[in-house]
């Protein structure tokens, strides 16, 4: 109840002439300063986003943010759109909500923020309202996280960050081998784990390279094939093995991040019986 008439406050205020609109100045990232207004005039700043990723930055929080994320074309795919934020490594400051229609829902209490956690939700579930908490110094507080909007048009879109230790079904498999930012046949020659950030980091030998969109896999240093890593959370229990699987995944917050990996003769299996039936999405070389 004190959140809906915080909120109600708040919108008043919105709505009044104090409101301050922010927009930045690539309309992808936005930077701002609680210290740069009077805040018994402007205790609510609306950011407006046009971009599919980049990063707010609050300086010395005071009031609240409303941060309307928007891709720059208007379509009925807009709705089926997941944002996903990851705050900054020393964000302090404000607490994190998802606001709809007057309800506020928490999505990140302030301190409580784990290294590399990253928090998504539909975007018609609601906009983000950022709040300044109580400070007795506030020179030394600042709000940020990056933020991405990713596409739902297929179930394996979101598979790395929805549910990344979930084993892929065929279907997305499939899927996966046309849309993702990486697909490489190899082996795993090391897991690193970092309990801290709750990570594993996984070292792979690639001998076929499918598709890379950024510098992920580099030739080795023994002139053969590729190399190099790639992310998934702690908690997959990913190891180091024999034989060869297809690693699919894509760049999330400009990391590698690993998402469906069949054995390389699973996947054999499974593409040519789809292609036997006409029902592959996109063609690779499978010799």
């Amino acid at each position: 109840m004190l959140r809906r008439v915080l909120l109600s406050m708040f919108m008043v205020i919105v709505m009044g002439r104090g409101t301050s609109l922010q927009y930045s100045s690539d309309m992808c990232n936005w930077k701002g300063s609680g210290l740069s207004h009077e805040t018994h005039k402007k205790d609510v700043e609306q950011v407006y986003l046009r971009c599919s990723e980049g990063s707010v930055e609050w300086l010395y929080p005071t009031g609240a943010l409303i941060v309307n994320l928007r891709p720059n074309t208007l379509t009925s795919a807009n709705k089926h759109l997941t944002v996903c934020i990851k705050p900054f490594t020393d964000s302090k400051g404000a607490n994190i909500y998802l606001e709809k229609t007057g309800e506020l829902k928490l999505l990140l209490q302030d301190g409580d923020n784990l290294p590399h956690k990253v928090y998504c939700f539909s975007l018609d579930q609601g906009g983000l309202f950022v709040e300044a908490t109580p400070q007795l110094d506030i020179s030394r507080k600042i709000t940020g996280f990056q933020y991405e909007l990713i596409s739902q048009r297929t179930l394996s879109d979101l598979h790395t960050v929805s549910d990344p230790c979930r084993p892929c079904s065929d279907t997305e498999v499939l899927l996966a081998v046309c849309i993702s930012d990486f697909v490489v046949k190899g082996s795993i020659t090391e897991v690193t784990n970092d309990v801290e950030q709750q990570e594993s980091i996984i070292n792979i030998s690639v001998n076929g390279l499918y598709r890379q969109k950024s510098k992920i896999f580099l030739p080795s240093k023994e002139g053969v094939g590729w190399e190099g890593r790639i992310g998934t959370p702690l908690e997959c229990g990913v190891k180091a093995g024999f034989g060869d699987f297809l690693f699919t995944g894509r760049m999330h917050f400009g990391e590698p991040r690993l998402g469906c990996a069949p054995r390389y003769r699973d996947f054999q299996r499974i593409y040519l019986e789809a292609k036997d039936r006409g029902l592959n999405p996109c063609e690779i070389n499978t010799d």
